[in-house]
């Protein structure tokens, strides 16, 4: 049996996540394991926070904070987050707070030395004779020695984004007290990238190693990993740093030596799996998602991390062997990748206060509505954006209008002229055209989130809803109400099929907006009887799940509350005062 093991790039601890990073990695992806989970289909979803590195230890630094209280704060700030979009978790985690990733960190590494991918290197780096420490690259600012702009940091250029070694960075600064760095030689170990492409990656990324099958790529991922392939580098996995998985102690030279973040925040995703499988009473069940050849191993990430999860980390399961109980790890089979996605023209920045407020926001606004935009918006292909006007226009014009206003007016109309119950039926309107053209496109979610075409997926759900509307325009059940014996019987016919079919909308709709499906389930109260919330058989035929006749219905409700125009002036004026207009 296929299982889907499914991940989401593990956010940074060290401040807020903001709209851009929900549409480039988590919304997708728990949109696709909801779908999943909804046809049968065995998943496991897995993330947690990335709690090491010298970001976090700059930060924590600058604000007094111990670095396990740091973190700490932010790990429950950023699933508040997600638990406020309605994303949920099978296993949740994090690096620093794992009691398995330090062991398994180190195993990793030790692995890949015995093997030989891992290389010692003694070289040059900025060491602080006032702080008496080595300073990582986050901990250095210089002048570019690309292009010569002058607020250069020690790992990458943010004015021609140049990747640096931070020993070339010209006339230095510590950026913790800004005394001027010396270089001193030392000691670090380095992954054999070039060893490991000719070992198995490269084989794996075209397709010809037939036992670890992936995907077509992405054509974003495509470019950016046969760029990267091309000119491969070994690739350092150790640093001078107070905070982190230690380098095993057994290790020559190892004191003070800690993993990158880089090399031990993918490890992550294995090491939060055993911890689930331990709350599980099954501690060596983590194997059943991570080496059985069942598995499809899905990584939901933003483009900046493209190069860790479609080469670097493959590369670091390749090189692990049968290291692991004698069976090896799979490999990725789908990296869907996205662009990024800005708010109102400008980048996403919650330190100059360019970002949407997560606690206000769903004050508001619903969390259906914020997912229902962010799908219709996603930066599968290109970068996209987040703007008031267009959330408004999602809202009021697909959600309200279309889907929303369809429940209301049917269930009221039911209300009205049956009783609060649903009307017998022939089932003589079973196969009308506008039915049959609402059954192809609720068919075609299914399709489309398959494909990771999640914007398609929405365009679908509203084909549907539009010719649900146009069915009940068309066949104007106000009107058979008011004639004869005849129509009145045919009116019963059109509100049966309208209320089957709002069953089936609240299934199809449900990864997108779950707190309305849910509501609309409500709504129909005993009309589905003990019918489940799956996603039910695809096929045009059975599409509709069968309706009880005579059962009472519940209380007609909104699903969308519309956004009025002075509310949405009022947001882009918050916005707009925030941070002075480019």
């Amino acid at each position: 049996m296929t299982r889907y093991l499914v991940t989401s790039a593990l956010p940074y601890a060290n401040g807020p996540i903001h709209f851009g990073h929900i549409a480039g990695a988590y919304l997708p992806a728990d949109l696709y394991v909801r779908w999943l989970k909804m046809t049968g289909e065995e998943v496991l979803y897995v993330c947690g926070t990335d709690e090491y590195g010298v970001a976090i230890t700059l930060q924590a630094d600058q604000e007094g904070e111990e670095y396990r209280d740091y973190v700490d704060r932010w790990h429950q700030e950023i699933k508040s987050t997600f638990d406020q979009f309605r994303i949920e978790f099978d296993a949740w985690s994090g690096t620093a707070r794992c009691p398995h990733h330090v062991s398994a960190s180190q195993k990793f590494f030790t692995t890949l030395l015995k093997k030989g991918f891992v290389q010692e290197k003694t070289t040059s780096q900025w060491y602080s004779e006032d702080l008496e420490r080595f300073l990582p690259d986050r901990y250095l600012e210089g002048t570019c020695p690309e292009c010569a702009h002058p607020e250069a940091r020690g790992d990458e250029c943010p004015k021609c984004g140049m990747w640096i070694d931070a020993s070339q960075l010209v006339n230095p600064v510590c950026t913790i007290d800004s005394s001027k760095p010396v270089l001193r030689e030392s000691l670090h170990w380095y992954l054999d990238l070039p060893a490991l492409k000719e070992n198995g990656l490269a084989a794996w990324y075209e397709g010809e190693d037939a036992e670890r099958p992936h995907r077509p790529w992405k054509p974003n991922v495509a470019g950016h990993v046969e760029a990267m392939l091309k000119d491969i580098k070994e690739r350092p996995i150790t640093r001078d740093l107070p905070w982190g998985v230690p380098v095993p102690k057994d290790i020559e030279s190892a004191e003070g030596k800690v993993l990158y973040v880089w090399f031990d925040a993918p490890v992550g995703y294995i090491s939060a799996t055993m911890e689930w499988a331990e709350s599980k009473g099954e501690p060596d069940a983590w194997k059943t998602w991570w080496q059985s050849p069942d598995s499809r191993l899905v990584h939901f990430i933003g483009k900046d991390n493209i190069a860790f999860h479609a080469v670097v980390f493959p590369s670091m399961l390749l090189g692990q062997g049968n290291a692991w109980d004698g069976e090896p790890f799979v490999l990725p089979w789908a990296v869907p990748a996205n662009e990024f996605y800005n708010l109102q023209g400008k980048k996403f920045s919650t330190s100059s206060g360019w970002h949407l407020d997560s606690k206000a926001f769903f004050d508001s606004y619903s969390a259906d509505a914020a997912r229902f935009h962010l799908v219709m918006t996603l930066p599968e292909t290109a970068d996209s954006e987040f703007s008031w006007e267009g959330f408004q226009s999602t809202n009021n014009s697909l959600l309200a209008d279309k889907l929303g206003n369809f429940a209301s007016r049917v269930l009221k109309f039911a209300s009205k002229t049956f009783n609060n119950k649903v009307p017998h039926s022939s089932g003589v309107l079973d196969t009308h055209p506008l039915l049959a053209t609402a059954d192809e496109a609720f068919e075609e979610i299914g399709i489309r989130i398959r494909e990771f075409e999640f914007r398609a997926a929405g365009q679908a759900l509203m084909r549907g809803c539009d010719a649900l509307n146009t069915f009940f325009d068309e066949q104007a059940p106000w009107k058979l109400a008011k004639g004869d014996t005849e129509d009145l019987v045919l009116c019963g016919e059109v509100v049966e099929r309208c209320i089957a079919y709002l069953e089936l909308l609240s299934r199809r709709m449900s990864p997108f907006c779950p707190d309305a499906a849910e509501a609309l389930r409500k709504m129909l109260g005993e009309a589905i009887g003990n019918s489940d919330s799956k996603w039910g058989p695809e096929s045009k035929a059975q599409s509709p799940a069968q309706v009880i006749p005579g059962a009472t219905l519940g209380e007609p409700g909104i699903l969308f509350a519309k956004i009025e125009d002075g509310a949405l002036q009022e947001e882009i004026s918050r916005l707009e005062g925030a941070v002075p207009c480019e």
